[in-house]
């Protein structure tokens, strides 16, 4: 079982640079993009129905051409939740959840706070009120791979620029400590690590391996490998001997993300 993630930046920008022609022949089984940046009814075109999968979205309601989560599955879901009951969150269309019998894919767009202090403290705030949750899923019995674009960096080896970026949102100590807090490995900042946890799923594959996922569009960030691994596969420890290789797809470029695939065994 072959799942990808995705922030797109725009899913018709990342289309219009071949996107859905590198997908096809990936062999994906389910699909989780981040930052549609599309109302649903924007993208009724065959091409956002890739090789008939079956399509989900969940838009912004708040401001359209904004945010925005999608899960592409080849086999029909039993259920499919777009909604966490909490208004500011679910109405930016920042989760979407496909059920499969006791397997929970979710695709996760968690804001950003680099635009200014009023992001950074909704980031905060949806940090806060996340945690619980994520807490609850872990302790329910499902097994779980949580997708998506998370904005924190987890340690030294998941940025180009340590140092430079500690003040800078997204490598913040107290984003990076909530992160780490929750993830049941040696390979985060130096955070207690939990002794029953989330899994970093390509610190289990890959556990000293520097790539990253994400590059500034300044300058020349990617040609130069400036960046930041930020775009993650988080799983429940049941998942663990499930987890059978990982890569980063930084070529071709879709978006200012790379796409992250893992494949479980079955």
């Amino acid at each position: 079982m072959r799942i990808i993630s995705f922030n797109a930046n725009g899913i018709r920008s990342a289309a219009n640079k071949g996107f859905f022609d590198w997908l096809r022949a990936q062999g994906a089984d389910v699909v989780c993009v981040q930052e549609t940046k599309a109302q649903e009814d924007q993208l009724a075109d065959p091409m956002f129905r890739p090789d008939g999968h079956h399509c989900f979205y969940r838009d912004a309601t708040t401001k359209k051409g904004y945010s925005g989560v999608a899960i592409y599955s080849k086999r029909e879901p039993d259920e499919v939740r777009t909604s966490l009951g909490w208004a500011p969150f679910d109405d930016e269309g920042r989760y979407i959840e496909a059920r499969y019998g006791n397997l929970s894919v979710v695709s996760f767009y968690i804001p950003s706070g680099s635009s200014g202090e009023e992001r950074q403290a909704v980031k905060f705030e949806v940090m806060k009120w996340l945690k619980p949750v994520l807490d609850q899923w872990l302790a329910s019995g499902r097994d779980y791979v949580l997708c998506g674009d998370w904005n924190i960096v987890r340690a030294r080896n998941d940025i180009r620029n340590w140092s430079s970026n500690q003040k800078n949102s997204g490598c913040l100590p107290s984003e990076r400590a909530w992160l780490n807090g929750m993830i049941a490995d040696a390979r985060g900042d130096g955070t207690p690590a939990p002794a029953h946890g989330w899994l970093d799923s390509f610190r289990v594959l890959k556990p000293d391996a520097v790539e990253y996922t994400w590059w500034s569009n300044r300058g020349a960030a990617r040609a130069n490998d400036v960046g930041w691994r930020i775009d993650y596969q988080f799983v429940t420890p049941s998942l663990r001997d499930r987890l059978l290789a990982c890569s980063i797809a930084r070529e071709p470029r879709f978006s200012d993300h790379a796409p992250y695939s893992v494949d479980y065994r079955d």
